[in-house]
């Protein structure tokens, strides 16, 4: 049996895109200051934390440019495999900057950790808009 919710999609979209700009900004402003006080090499879980950010981040990106009418097991898998596309991207990306110019050595565990973290937090943003929409469903009946 397929689980699908529908919901009232203009004014989630309106709210949706609040918490996007919220999470980007909050991204933004750690990142900034994380870099001042050099946070991602004196706090080991930094980057961790910020992965997880990152794909909270994506994955609602995801619902509001998806314009997702209902969601279903079909839509949280593309959501998962959006964020994981998205975040080995991202990763490519660190290799090569990593390797070719700051001459840093290659760490596939903290690949696969940061990838996995990407993930986490699509999966918090999952539960976080299947609750917006089942509470908000119950508030109406």
């Amino acid at each position: 049996m397929l689980l699908v919710f529908c919901y009232n999609q203009t004014m989630e979209r309106k709210e949706l895109f609040k918490k996007i700009a919220l999470s980007i900004f909050l991204i933004f402003i750690l990142n900034f200051i994380a870099g001042k006080f050099y946070w991602y090499y004196t706090i080991w879980y930094f980057d961790i934390l910020m992965h997880v950010f990152g794909g909270f981040f994506i994955a609602l990106l995801l619902f509001w440019l998806l314009k997702i009418k209902e969601i279903s097991l079909k839509t949280i898998l593309e959501i998962i495999l959006g964020v994981f596309i998205i975040g080995v991207a991202w990763e490519i990306f660190e290799i090569v900057f990593n390797n070719i110019i700051a001459g840093d050595p290659f760490n596939m565990l903290d690949t696969i950790s940061d990838i996995f973290c990407d993930l986490a937090g699509s999966c918090l943003a999952i539960v976080y808009f299947f609750k917006k929409i089942t509470f908000k469903n119950k508030n109406k009946l």
